[in-house]
């Protein structure tokens, strides 16, 4: 009995630390992700500038190998497209270029979400109706990235990825 219980142990330990490395490793893109919106929500461009820089550097050091096929087949997909709008975002310091930028990252950015979990805690997929985009968010209060305080509490949750 012994041996059953440490067998189904170990077998449970191997399947699961894979995912530990890789939860970091996007809960750390997350992060970033949600410092940007943060930091338009504010109109702050050079918060927001200095977080995307974050974001590509996070974002290059994620370690595929250490996924499955699967999943890294997905970050590949997106992997340049982030890249592409968190750049864009990271060498402007004009707060309606980032912002612009930030709608298509935000897209990709779910998509990615929808493919690969991301986080253990809920992702809101929050829309601004006079933009006609969308943004991700860790809390279910709207606190619009696009208008920033001139419609702070624009927008509504459409998605909520568990």
């Amino acid at each position: 009995m012994k041996k059953i219980f440490l067998v189904v142990a170990l077998i449970a330990t191997a399947w699961i630390k894979p995912g530990f490395a890789q939860s970091s490793q996007t809960q750390s893109l997350l992060t970033s992700y949600y410092d940007i919106k943060n930091a338009l929500v504010n109109s702050d461009a050079t918060a927001a500038a200095s977080k995307a820089s974050e974001f590509s550097k996070a974002l290059a050091s994620i370690d595929m190998k250490s996924m499955p096929k699967a999943e890294m087949t997905a970050f590949m997909g997106f992997q340049d497209k982030l890249a592409f709008d968190a750049k864009h975002i990271s060498e402007t310091k004009e707060i309606s270029h980032q912002r612009e930028h930030f709608a298509n990252f935000s897209t990709n950015l779910f998509k990615l979400a929808k493919a690969v979990k991301l986080t253990k805690d809920p992702v809101y997929y929050d829309y601004c109706p006079m933009k006609k985009s969308y943004w991700l968010s860790d809390n279910a209060a709207i606190k619009n990235p696009y208008f920033g305080k001139q419609m702070l509490t624009c927008g509504e949750v459409k998605e909520t990825l568990k």
